[in-house]
């Protein structure tokens, strides 16, 4: 596959045009940020570890009946993908309270939900990625009912699939974050899933080994990645 174009180039990945026009390359960066982009760094390997774990990640799900952008690995930094269209919103899986939770209704960290929590984002960098709700989604034209029913069955399928994965691993899948997008009519998986959109801690001692340690400041970020792959390769 030809590599042509850049197309797209965000905080986390680079799209590349390729000879055919339904798929892209999507190469991973080892950029790291966090707070909207208002803390910048550098995670040594980071976009390798990602791309190999996400890669992992999207195969199994696609064994599990979820349909994802992700067609095969190419190199150690690049994946090629379905060219889709993005729907502009974040869906967000919350298992355990933590991040955004924690602070929207004052509760600690680490309390365990009795029922998973779906939340949705705007995707808009200017405005902080609001909270919105399925009636703005709809009132917006942002998703059309219908791709809405879709990608809420999707996100709690994937959330059951991707707890039990990291549950044999002796990891607790905290939250992640989700996107999907339209290609030729369906709604598909897309983006990304990493230790850069979810936050994963070890059982029993709660170690982070996620983007956490880079938000906090908490040290060891590469080696937390290279653990999270070591695991997801068992």
């Amino acid at each position: 596959m030809k590599r042509l174009d850049k197309i797209y180039e965000g905080k986390a990945k680079i799209l590349y045009l390729t000879d055919d026009p339904d798929s892209l390359i999507q190469y991973f960066k080892d950029d790291a940020t966090a707070f909207d982009a208002t803390k910048r760094g550098t995670i040594q390997q980071k976009g390798v570890f990602n791309n190999k774990i996400s890669s992992i990640l999207f195969k199994e799900l696609e064994g599990k009946g979820i349909p994802t952008h992700f067609v095969k690995s190419l190199s150690e930094r690049e994946m090629l993908v379905k060219k889709v269209e993005i729907i502009p919103v974040e869906v967000t899986m919350r298992n355990i309270v933590a991040g955004g939770m924690s602070k929207l209704l004052a509760l600690e960290e680490g309390i365990k939900l009795n029922t998973p929590v779906l939340e949705y984002h705007y995707k808009n960098d200017a405005l902080h990625d609001p909270l919105i709700n399925d009636y703005h989604i709809l009132a917006l034209k942002i998703a059309a009912a219908s791709e809405l029913d879709i990608i809420k069955e999707y996100s709690f399928k994937i959330n059951t699939i991707l707890k039990d994965f990291f549950d044999k691993r002796n990891l607790d899948l905290v939250d992640f974050k989700l996107e999907f997008g339209r290609y030729k009519g369906k709604v598909l998986l897309a983006d990304e899933i990493s230790p850069d959109t979810c936050r994963l801690w070890e059982k029993g001692t709660g170690k982070k080994l996620d983007k956490d340690r880079f938000r906090r400041d908490l040290g060891n970020i590469e080696e937390a990645y290279q653990e999270v792959l070591k695991r997801v390769l068992s």
